[in-house]
Order: structure tokens, then C-alpha cells, then sequence
């Protein structure tokens, strides 16, 4: 890590913002790589000639910015921020293999059931038709990112024990795996359970991402709705003159 260029001004900002600022913009300028660990409290305080009070106070303004994040008993860390391509059907795993990160799930749920009569709207099936029912906490690096619940009919998934990381690659397994789509995604904020879940602050900020996918002969595979941590995704589209 380079040394920071710690900077005051006498427009009467707080320190603790100061010092956030420095820290930023040392950051920004790739002074501390992505992942890498912040150094302690105790040292900057010595580093930068401001109380731990002053520094700690720093250092929650930049998590509270997406900046840094914690580890609990391990320390302060500067946040990755990952662009996802908002124009390229991909799946969560094979977005986190290639940025070289091993993609992981926690599953809440997996089972069989009959759609409510939104998800059967959704995929266009009767409300009497059998679908699958995924819920999974995605990992990058094992680390929590998003929270996803699938629903998908139970002819393209008719076995889900063999169900891994990845649900493409199921869906592909038997030929089924989707080539076109659509896909929504707002900002909100996140609930006590998915802060919880995902390890952020209650109403820490998410984006909530509604996905249907088909297949070639237009029949809808996979009906997803899923919550991202907003200080770590960037939905990024490129954009070019009709």
C-alpha cells in the first residue's frame, strides 16, 4: 500500500469526513487494491494524527458509501465493485468464474410445488402445473451477494437432487438451458432478514432484480426474482446510436 496523502482544509468540514475523503481518493487513485485490508484503526490514527473516534467514524462513513466492508474478526477490507453486464444473458456462477472468484450457495429451499397464480401467470403454465422451487444465497469468494428465488416448471428441472451452484447448467444439462429474456431491476432497500441474510445494515441499499428467461421455442424456463447488495453491483449497459 502507498503511503496516503492525508489533506485538511479550513472550510470547516468535519475531520472524520476529511479523513474519509483521503481515504477515498487514495482508494480511487489504486493506493489498496479491491479486497485488500484497511490498515488498523490504531494505525491510522497514528497515520493520519486524528483521534481513533475520528478515524472509526471515517471508516463507517465509507462502509455506509459501499467503500469498505467488514469482516467480522478479521477486519476492514476495501469493497469490490462488480459490473454486471445488463445486456448479456450469463448466470451468477459463470459472471463470478470469470472474474476469477469461486462462486458458492446456501440453500433455503428446493422443492417441488404447484405455482401461485402469479408465478403460473408468469410462466405461462396452469396453476395446477408442478414446478420447481429454488431459494439460495449466492457467494463469491464466500462472501454474500445476492438472495434469488427461482421458480421453474418441473418438466425443464425433473431432478433436483442433481441441482449444484449453478442452475443453468442444470437447465442446459437437459437441454433446456435459456437463451433470451427479460429482466427488471429497481433500487430498494434492504429488509431486516435479507440485511441479515446478506450481512449489511437494515435498509442498507439493494437492488431487486425481476428475471423470466426462455427457451429457443419460446416457452418461459425460469421466473427469478432476486436481491443484490447495492454497495457491491453495478448493472452496466452499453449503449450505441440507432
Amino acid at each position: 500500500m502507498r503511503d496516503i496523502a492525508w489533506t485538511r482544509s479550513d472550510e470547516g468540514t468535519p475531520l472524520y469526513l476529511q479523513l474519509a475523503r483521503s481515504l477515498r481518493e487514495h482508494i480511487s487513485s489504486g493506493g489498496i487494491d479491491p479486497g485488500s485490508a484497511l490498515p488498523s484503526e490504531r494505525d491510522l490514527s497514528e497515520m493520519a494524527g486524528m483521534s481513533r473516534v475520528t478515524v472509526r467514524k471515517g471508516i463507517e462513513q465509507l462502509i455506509d458509501e459501499g467503500v469498505l466492508f467488514r469482516k467480522q474478526g478479521s477486519g476492514t477490507f476495501v469493497a469490490r465493485r462488480i459490473e454486471a453486464p445488463g445486456a448479456k444473458l450469463s448466470s451468477f456462477s459463470d459472471d463470478t468464474r470469470s472474474r476469477g472468484e469461486d462462486p458458492g450457495v446456501v440453500w433455503i429451499y428446493k422443492s417441488y410445488a404447484q405455482p401461485t397464480e402469479e408465478e403460473a401467470s408468469a410462466l405461462n403454465v396452469l396453476t395446477t402445473a408442478k414446478v420447481a422451487r429454488l431459494g439460495r444465497v449466492r457467494l463469491a469468494g464466500g462472501e454474500p451477494l445476492a438472495i434469488e428465488h427461482a421458480v421453474i416448471p418441473a418438466i425443464f428441472m425433473p431432478d433436483l437432487e442433481s441441482l449444484g451452484d449453478s442452475l443453468y447448467q442444470a437447465l442446459e444439462s437437459h437441454g433446456f438451458r435459456p437463451t433470451s429474456g427479460t429482466q427488471r431491476v429497481r433500487a430498494s432497500l434492504a429488509t431486516p432478514t435479507e440485511a441479515g441474510i446478506l450481512c449489511v445494515e437494515q435498509n442498507s441499499e439493494v437492488l431487486r432484480i425481476e428475471r423470466k428467461t426462455r427457451i429457443p421455442d419460446g416457452r418461459i424456463v425460469e421466473f427469478t426474482r432476486s436481491v443484490y447488495r447495492g454497495d457491491r453491483y453495478e448493472f452496466v449497459t452499453e449503449l450505441n446510436e440507432v
